[in-house]
């Protein structure tokens, strides 16, 4: 029996549909790749601490719950208090707005309470009340350190957040030195891997100019940054 050419030529996929499946393969390849290089940076740089003779030192802003810091943000304070004792610079600025769920609390406001009682002089603490990501307390510190003449800046947060913060900061003009919390208790497996996908989503959402909305939100859960 003879077949007919013509469907020889069907029972192959299209050239249109090949060009597609490699196109997607190709773009598969280097998503992977990207997110393999953004998780080396940010392990580099949470397992690293910078802090150094500096202007200032900004903590970024972490939940509060009624007036009191969240586990995480009372973690990221008390490394700042550490580091203002040993001298590291006059002025701690804590960095953190409220929504219309905190009763007139913000985080800024909440960071400066928890210093004051720790013993740092109102005199020596900024407390930025009126931002709500990462990206925004970025641009405020900009503005405050342009206002107040401050050159070098020890920047404090959580590890896995550092890298993010570093470049944002660096885009914006300003020299950090990244300096990560202490971590306290076991981080689980699946903890960790949520901070790295949170940390490779929203810096590949701020290279490309990207709002990735919602998506962001449920990745950050309630202790946001």
């Amino acid at each position: 029996m003879i077949v007919p050419d013509s469907n020889m030529r069907r029972s192959g996929p299209s050239t249109g549909a090949v060009l597609l499946r490699s196109l997607l393969l190709a773009l598969f390849f280097v998503a992977v790749g990207w997110g393999i290089y953004v998780a080396q940076q940010i392990s580099d740089v949470a397992n690293h601490d910078e802090a150094q003779q500096a202007d200032a030192i900004a903590v970024f802003g972490a939940a509060e719950y009624l007036g009191r810091p969240s586990p995480t943000l009372h973690f990221r304070l008390d490394h700042a208090v550490d580091l203002y004792r040993k001298q590291i610079a006059p002025l701690v600025i804590t960095l953190g707005g409220g929504s219309d769920k905190d009763s007139g609390h913000t985080e800024g406001a909440v960071g400066r309470d928890y210093l004051l009682a720790h013993g740092i002089p109102f005199g020596s603490i900024i407390a930025e009340t009126h931002s709500f990501d990462t990206e925004q307390q970025v641009r405020r510190l900009a503005a405050i350190a342009r206002d107040n003449n401050l050159r070098h800046i020890v920047v404090v947060s959580d590890g896995t957040h550092l890298f993010r913060i570093r470049e944002l900061c660096r885009d914006a003009g300003l020299d950090v030195y990244t300096s990560p919390r202490a971590t306290v208790g076991h981080i689980g497996r699946y903890d960790l891997s949520m901070r790295y996908l949170h940390e490779i989503v929203s810096y590949t959402a701020s290279k490309l100019h990207l709002d990735i909305g919602w998506p962001r939100r449920w990745l950050e859960g309630e202790d946001s940054y």
